[in-house]
């Protein structure tokens, strides 16, 4: 029986795959793809990082500088946003979803709102695409930074016809694993806002460990899933996270001032972006919400669906931050309840592939909270 591995870098083509191992950058491809966002974007700075977390925690630290203050981020979310916002100095401060759609609304954003809110992070969870024309009509009547961030959404357009990134005077790139742009690693940050700060540009290269396992990670998530078959993907998985081979994602430090992105990074990005409206036709994952969670994923193993971590299993994730996290679940009951309940599948399967799950999770599916 065949396989479907949600996870472990099974979305990556052959070519990728390639790619990732045999590419070779220069320091053009950098400012290459610096400049293309520039243009695309239209930026009056962008800083590349060498993460997600570290492109947020750098576009507010320059816009803010030691201002501090709160950002409203959404009630479902990853640790590496809120990773980002503490290390820019700052508080998040979580605002609860639409159980449809996977965002806040600005009526849940009102109700967080306060006198030391300074900006707010729009995610549009898993490429489901938020109400932002009642959000930056909020954000302008409060005098708040709106900041868009493209992990989940690159390329993607709302439902007013104007493309993501387009909006905020701040737009945020996650280039990580599983992400619409997907080098394994890597960030940006693009300043919109007439007032831009002037950044400066990380010079030094990102340490050889960072480099090899970027460039290794498609290979040896394709060697583990192979290894499934006879059952050896769980020692392989163990030497792999011994020996520093695989990191976990969510591990990752800020850094926006010290290391660059590596250049051939750089350049597989530029690539992938280019192609963006190509590529965006579909959101990054579709979900459901359903009853016996435990039991369904289960059957979908029987089925021969394989997944190795979902997202959003806790309101903040993966489940091994979340007591750091602070959440308020009083105050997020939809996101609470999303969270134990949310199933969602990768979507660079086929129609055909997905089928069989899908129609397993709709004979199971539950009505949310509003």
């Amino acid at each position: 029986m065949r396989r479907y591995f949600l996870g472990l870098g099974a979305g990556y083509s052959k070519k990728q795959r390639r790619e990732m191992l045999l590419a070779h950058g220069t320091e053009a491809d950098y400012f290459n793809l610096q400049n293309y966002i520039i243009k695309e974007y239209g930026a009056r700075q962008v800083l590349i990082t060498r993460n997600g977390r570290s492109a947020i925690a750098g576009g507010l630290k320059y816009y803010f500088g030691d201002e501090g203050g709160e950002v409203i981020v959404n009630g479902l979310t990853c640790h590496a946003v809120i990773q980002g916002v503490k290390g820019a100095g700052m508080t998040p401060v979580y605002a609860d979803i639409d159980v449809d759609n996977l965002n806040f609304t600005a009526k849940s954003l009102k109700k967080v709102l306060t006198k030391k809110t300074r900006a707010i992070i729009v995610q549009n969870t898993l490429g489901n695409m938020a109400p932002i024309k009642e959000i930056e009509k909020f954000a302008k009547e409060n005098k708040l930074v709106l900041i868009e961030d493209l992990a989940h959404c690159t390329g993607r357009k709302y439902a007013d016809g104007r493309e993501a990134g387009m909006v905020g005077k701040i737009t945020v790139f996650s280039f990580g694993k599983d992400k619409t742009i997907d080098v394994v690693n890597g960030g940006a940050v693009a300043f919109r806002d007439s007032v831009a700060p002037l950044v400066n540009i990380p010079l030094m290269r990102p340490p050889i460990m960072e480099v090899i396992r970027a460039r290794l990670y498609p290979t040896l998530g394709l060697i583990c899933r192979g290894a499934s078959y006879v059952r050896l993907d769980g020692i392989l998985l163990k030497f792999l996270f011994f020996t520093r081979l695989i990191r976990k994602s969510a591990d990752g430090e800020i850094d926006f001032k010290k290391r660059r992105l590596s250049y051939f990074q750089a350049k597989l990005a530029l690539g992938q972006l280019k192609q963006r409206g190509k590529n965006s036709k579909k959101p990054i994952r579709e979900f459901k919400l359903v009853k016996n969670r435990d039991k369904i994923l289960k059957e979908l193993q029987k089925m021969g669906y394989y997944l190795s971590g979902f997202w959003y299993e806790r309101p903040v994730a993966p489940i091994r931050y979340y007591r750091f996290a602070n959440f308020p679940e009083k105050k997020c009951p939809n996101a609470v309840f999303v969270a134990s309940h949310i199933i969602n599948l990768p979507t660079y399967y086929t129609e055909r592939d997905l089928t069989p799950a899908r129609r397993l999770i709709m004979i199971s599916t539950v009505e949310g909270k509003k």
